[in-house]
């Protein structure tokens, strides 16, 4: 089973959020991530547990495993980000 299956939240993000149409969400990482707390804000702590862990399972490889499970979504290296550094901006935003 693919990680993206195991952790849906963080498919969700990616994929809506992220997506091909981010910028119905807004123009930034913290805009986006807002309007995302706005709609989905119940599933936050579970969001921000799935980050976590998915950096917890792959301490190697991380940047492999995020490219093969969300990669065809979205690419942190296009916002200006490293895989590691947008997933913990990601937490440090959801936990504000």
């Amino acid at each position: 089973m693919m990680s993206a299956d195991r952790y849906p939240a963080m498919r969700h993000l990616f994929n809506v959020y992220f997506g091909q149409d981010f910028d119905l969400f807004g123009d930034t990482v913290p805009e986006i991530v807002s309007c995302y707390k706005r709609d989905d804000g119940h599933r936050q702590q579970d969001l921000i547990r799935e980050i976590s862990s998915f950096i917890d399972e792959h301490p190697d490889d991380l940047d492999s495993a995020f490219e093969s499970d969300y990669g065809s979504a979205f690419d942190p290296q296009l916002w200006g980000y490293t895989t590691s550094s947008f997933l913990d901006e990601l937490k440090r935003l959801l936990s504000e």
